[in-house]
Formats: C-alpha cells, structure tokens, sequence
C-alpha cells in the first residue's frame, strides 16, 4: 500500500462503512430535518430573539431600559438590527434576585408591549412567570409566552397559557431564582434536564398546547454550574429528540466569564457570540441574545463559509 492514500474503506469490514455512512446521514437528516413553523416564524433558518430588559437590576443591562420609552426604543433599534422576536421582560431572574410584585411587573412590560406593538410587526414574546402577567400581555398584543419555569412558579400559569392560545416557550431551571445557583445537583444533567422538558412538554399537550406551539430551552445558567452548562451546550443536539425547536440562552452569561476570566458582562460578546454558533451548527433553532446586530452578522458570515457562497 505504500505511496497510496488510505481511505477509512482500507480498515472496514465488507459493508461496514456503508453503514456508518447511512447511519451519520441518517442522524444529520434528523437533525435538520424541517420544522414546521413557530409562531409564524421560518424554523428552518436560526431565528434572533432580542433582549429587552425593563428593569433595574438584571444582571448585563439593568436600569439601561428601565423605564417605558427607553425600552421601546431599544426593541425597536433591535429589530432594526434583525432581530426576529423582541422578548419583553420585568423581572430579572439572574441568580440571587428578588421576586417582583406582579403590579409592577405589569407596569413594566404591558406600555412596552403596546408601543412595540404599534411600530414593529417583528414577534414580541412576554419573558414571565407570571399567571396573570401572561394574560394582560397576550391582551397587550404579545405573540409568544416565555417562562423560565415552563409554567410551574405559578399554579395558574398553565391555565393561563392555554386560554390564551399563544406559542409557549418553556424553560427548565432547578429551584428559585434566589437560591437555584447555591447547591444543583443533578444524576446526569443532561438526561435529567431532557426529562424535565419531556414532562413539560406532556403537561402542555394535557391542556390542548400542542407542539407546534411549543419551543424548549435547556436554560444555561438556571441551577447549573460551569460544569453543568458546558454539557449541556455540547449537548444541545440531544434536544431535537423532543420534537419541538430549541432556544438557545447563554448570551453575555456567567458560564462566558469564567470560560474566559472577563468579569464585565458586557465584553462577553465575543464568547456569546461562539454559544450561538456552536448550538446553531448543532441545529438550534432559535437564539436569545443582547446583541443582535452582532449575533446576524456572525450567522452571516459563518453561514456563507459553510454554504461557499455570498448568501449567508
């Protein structure tokens, strides 16, 4: 054989490598294979879903957007930058932080949603965990209920989402954003986050939510240490066995800053940026970040690269 290239056929047995060939095009086939629509949104390219925090103490931007015009400016200037979903939130859930009244939270969101409602036709998703929050806000004009608890913090929240009829997107998370960060444990956090979501998944479709409407985040960062959000992230392929689309959270977060030693959560872009695009190589569909602009002119680029043309 010598001054001849060798090929993997050279080491397979008759047959052998035609399987594994028709098993890794069987697997990739699955894992891009065409999703119906979310919310009237394409699923089978990665859809934006920007960050509008109205209020003080979220932990990358609070107090930017806290009051009602501020944060309809700044979701406007992201959709202006491509973002396909603006995600209205109230009440900061990072780690450590405080539940909200839910009459301040309604005053927070609800202007915002009615101003954006009023000037953009891109998808305005309402971030709560709220009964009564997700209610005032589908009347408001929101098209998607996003809850970090997948509609367990309130006993009401499930019934809420059925009656409105809007897309949900349920989030796993252990324990209470207070103390979720203090001591998580997991037999294997890859599987036990799986199971959580399956379950939320069954409890929706008991309430007449039916898949289409449903999207899953696996929720770098909700009860997760480092160890815990890198498996997760190099798993997130794994999710597209529950047969709805994934979101993708890590942007500007604390897994970014201990991966790469920077404290300010604000020069975390380059990292997020690299979350978004390794879940995205991994099918993802849906990403949430802070930084749209830079987040669609890295899908651009990265896709273009991929496909050897211009049109990313």
């Amino acid at each position: 054989m010598a001054g001849r290239e060798l090929h993997v056929e050279d080491f397979a047995t008759p047959g052998e490598h035609d399987a594994d060939a028709a098993a890794i095009k069987a697997t990739k086939a699955a894992l891009v294979s065409p999703r119906p629509p979310f919310a009237g949104l394409d699923m089978n390219h990665a859809a934006i879903m920007g960050i509008v925090n109205v209020t003080p103490d979220s932990f990358s931007d609070g107090g930017r957007h806290d009051t009602t015009q501020a944060a309809i400016d700044h979701g406007l200037k992201l959709a202006d930058e491509g973002a396909d979903i603006l995600d209205i939130g109230g009440e900061s859930t990072r780690p450590g932080s405080d539940a909200v009244p839910v009459e301040e939270e309604l005053r927070r969101v609800i202007a915002v949603i009615e101003g954006l409602r009023g000037r953009t036709d891109k998808k305005i998703s309402v971030d709560t965990r709220k009964a009564e929050v997700m209610r005032e806000a589908a009347q408001a004009g929101a098209d998607i209920l996003n809850d970090v608890s997948a509609l367990t913090h309130d006993p009401k929240a499930l019934e809420a989402a059925a009656e409105s009829g809007l897309p949900v997107m349920l989030m796993h998370a252990q324990g209470d954003p207070k103390t979720m960060n203090d001591n998580p444990r997991y037999d294997n956090v890859v599987l036990d986050v799986f199971d959580f979501l399956e379950a939320r998944i069954r409890a929706c479709e008991a309430v007449g939510i039916t898949r289409d409407k449903i999207v899953v985040d696996p929720g770098i960062g909700f009860g997760k240490h480092l160890h815990h959000n890198v498996a997760v992230l190099s798993a997130m392929s794994l999710y597209h066995g529950l047969g709805v689309p994934v979101l993708l959270g890590a942007s500007r977060k604390k897994l970014i800053g201990q991966i790469c030693n920077v404290e300010d959560a604000k020069a975390r872009v380059p990292g997020s940026l690299a979350a978004a695009l390794s879940s995205i190589a991994q099918g993802v569909q849906i990403v949430r970040v802070h930084d749209v602009a830079a987040t669609r002119q890295a899908i651009a680029v990265w896709q273009a690269a991929l496909a050897g043309t211009e049109e990313g």
